[in-house]
């Protein structure tokens, strides 16, 4: 193969990349603002079961990171928090609150002057399949196929930091990645990149929207699999596409609602699914799971997806929503930041992780509340981010 071609077509790409980047409209700023407050501030802080949210943050102080966020946040920030997590008593929940009261300092999270966002939920989607085709399992997930190339901008020029291209080689040229249409037609098909073969197409779309599942295998024993790598397309929704075209009523666009459409039009299932270009690919992880973006464990109903341009990893995030299945219960807890995902963007955004099973599926399929949420950043950072 031609190395010099192929630094062509990667310099050609870079290139059409910027001129995109010059010529994309300005989209309105994204501000976070942060106001100190104090723990009374929290609504419903006393009245929440500290230690599970404690659990979860361990979790995180397994791989402590720096932020590269506007929130100024070290390593060396975690040290002391999480030394001292370890010595709390997990089962003690007034010990546990007290930990957090006495190593973070709470922040109300704004974009400009908005205080409020929009938080979502997801699950593990759960899934029935073999490691290899038969007449019932015959819808491939694929793993991290071996002409998939992926490639940091920024390398090439710092102005393009943060951007990124997602393509295969092909005759020597950086090409596109095939879209969600062309793989689920044959594109990567007989080449030996299939990792599970499941016996639902619905099912199996509900994975790439998810990210990570358990997959039941015929002889009862659980395989969980994780996100690997996708093919660098725009992430469509299905179900505006069903609102848009006039096939589903708007706020009657719940997942069920969603599958309930497809089971009842199965000959337009793929030309829906492919709406959504954006292809996932998969690796099986072993032990714990499902594994966020973090990498760590998710843990059922305190690990939030946020928008990590702006939230660091690890950081203790008080929630103040309400329930999916009821919008005047107020739904407040401490939550941890552990994960992100495309459609989570913006200061003030998160994604609910539910865990697995069909209740996990019914809350976060309704899921969709307004609400707010208030930042504990560890002492060391905040008096940091007070002197500035």
């Amino acid at each position: 193969m031609n190395r010099n071609r192929i630094w062509r077509g990667l310099l050609t790409a870079i290139v059409l990349a910027s001129a995109v980047s010059n010529c994309t409209p300005t989209p309105e700023p994204e501000r976070m603002v942060l106001t100190p407050v104090s723990f009374s501030d929290l609504p419903g802080w006393r009245t929440d079961t500290h230690r599970d949210a404690l659990n979860a943050f361990l979790l995180s102080c397994t791989k402590p990171t720096a932020s590269k966020s506007a929130i100024p946040i070290s390593q060396a920030d975690w040290t002391a928090p999480c030394s001292a997590a370890r010595q709390v008593q997990s089962n003690h929940d007034a010990n546990a609150r007290t930990f957090f009261e006495k190593w973070f300092q709470p922040y109300r999270a704004a974009n400009g002057p908005k205080t409020d966002g929009l938080f979502t939920g997801y699950f593990e989607a759960e899934l029935h399949g073999a490691r290899q085709p038969d007449s019932r399992y015959r819808v491939p997930i694929y793993r991290l196929p071996g002409n998939h190339v992926a490639v940091d901008l920024s390398k090439f020029d710092t102005a393009l930091a943060g951007k990124n291209l997602v393509g295969r080689v092909q005759d020597g040229k950086l090409r596109p990645y095939y879209p969600r249409g062309d793989i689920e037609s044959g594109a990567l098909a007989d080449k030996g990149e299939e990792l599970f073969w499941i016996d639902d197409k619905i099912d199996a779309f509900v994975l790439h929207v998810q990210g990570s599942g358990r997959v039941i295998l015929p002889d009862g024993t659980v395989a969980r699999v994780g996100f690997a790598g996708h093919n660098g397309l725009k992430y469509s929704s299905i179900g505006r596409h069903l609102i848009k075209q006039g096939l589903l009523q708007p706020g009657k666009a719940s997942w069920g609602e969603i599958r309930a459409w497809i089971e009842a039009n199965p000959e337009k299932a793929a030309s829906l699914f492919a709406i959504n270009k954006r292809f996932i690919f998969f690796r099986e992880i072993i032990g714990d799971g499902p594994i966020g973006a973090a990498g760590v464990a998710l843990t059922p109903r305190r690990s939030l997806a946020v928008d990590h341009r702006h939230i660091p990893y690890g950081i203790p995030i008080w929630l103040d929503t309400s329930w999916p299945n009821e919008k005047s219960q107020p739904l407040r807890r401490l939550m941890v930041a552990q994960d992100t995902g495309a459609a989570i963007r913006g200061p003030v955004r998160g994604d609910f992780f539910w865990g697995y099973g069909p209740k996990a599926l019914a809350f976060a399929g309704k899921m969709k509340s307004r609400g707010r949420y208030f930042l504990l950043l560890p002492r060391d950072a905040a008096a940091r981010l007070a002197g500035r």
